[in-house]
């Protein structure tokens, strides 16, 4: 007669000693089936990630590459590449004035236009945190801009505003003062081109505003009581818990800005303007490589502000240490 387990156990005796490696060994096996069955699921994550895998590889990184080795060649779009070494690199630094005097009208417009843009945008979002009556208009009609800002038309009706016979000279005139083509003048055609930049100050405004709503009222209202004013409330608490949105802010603006081409190349019908004055980077190298045909050097121009970028964002991303406030 045969005894189970079962029966050994109510009699209160061991099993037999067989028994225990037979149920590890079961144990195992179902491991083993259970990995094998991870493993063949394992590439599912890849299979609906391959779309985005091309369209990195494809469109960014291999372009990039591309780039990088015809910023090394003599390129004109017609004849095959000539390797050129470093010449593209050195000519740019030592032999191209007009290199240098871009680099000096995007450096103004980088740095007028963000901060006046990042304090407009502030500013409004403050005001439109307040509880107002129709504050959904006003919040869309305030980031209107920033949809149209890019658009061709607006450059066009820009440049029709601030010329000779515009409307900007026309409300000059109701109060006796003489106007000029803004746009032809070397002295202030870059300024009508940070006007309009400062114009679209919608995507930072909303991104504010989202910040500004995040912060802690019992805060305000206990600096209230403790005799605080508008501005030291403001200098005291708002600015620094809202120094996270600020630099996101920074980051993104001064990236835009460093990229700007469209309003540079239609309020200035493409040439860059009177003497070289609103001639932006962005807008030097598209002319270098679509309308001289030199597209070596024009991936040479597009490289150097991959790196300037870079460095700007890795300064501020080290000056943040020391005047952004997280929660810890």
């Amino acid at each position: 007669m045969s005894v189970t387990t079962e029966t050994l156990h109510k009699a209160g005796e061991e099993p037999p000693a067989a028994a225990a490696p037979a149920g590890r060994e079961r144990d195992r096996e179902r491991e083993r089936k259970r990995a094998a069955r991870r493993r063949a699921g394992g590439w599912w994550p890849f299979l609906f990630l391959a779309p985005w895998f091309i369209g990195v590889f494809g469109l960014v990184i291999g372009p990039m590459l591309d780039s990088l080795y015809l910023s090394f060649t003599n390129f004109d779009l017609l004849t095959p590449a000539q390797w050129t070494g470093a010449d593209n690199y050195t000519r740019m630094f030592t032999e191209d004035p007009n290199f240098w005097q871009s680099v000096r009208v995007t450096l103004v417009y980088v740095g007028v236009s963000v901060p006046l843009k990042l304090a407009l945008a502030l500013g409004v979002a403050m005001l439109l945190n307040r509880p107002l009556r129709g504050l959904g208009f006003y919040r869309a009609a305030f980031y209107l801009p920033s949809l149209l800002g890019g658009a061709v038309a607006v450059a066009i009706m820009w440049r029709q505003i601030f010329g000779e016979d515009g409307l900007f000279n026309a409300v000059l005139g109701w109060f006796g003062i003489e106007g000029q083509d803004w746009i032809s003048s070397p002295d202030t055609s870059i300024y009508t081109l940070i006007l309009l930049a400062v114009w679209q100050f919608g995507t930072p405004m909303v991104i504010f505003l989202a910040g500004l709503k995040q912060l802690p009222k019992d805060v305000y209202e206990a600096a209230a009581i403790d005799g605080a004013g508008p501005f030291t409330r403001f200098r005291r608490i708002t600015l620094p818990l809202l120094t996270p949105i600020v630099f996101f802010n920074v980051i993104l603006q001064i990236i835009g800005s460093f990229q700007t081409f469209t309003p540079a190349y239609v309020v200035s019908n493409g040439s860059g303007g009177p003497i070289g004055s609103t001639m932006l980077y962005s807008l030097y190298l598209y002319k270098k490589g679509f309308a001289d045909f030199q597209m070596g050097y024009a991936s040479a121009l597009a490289w150097v502000l991959f790196l300037v970028i870079a460095l700007f964002t890795a300064v501020n991303f080290i000056a943040s240490r020391y005047w952004v406030h997280y929660d810890d």
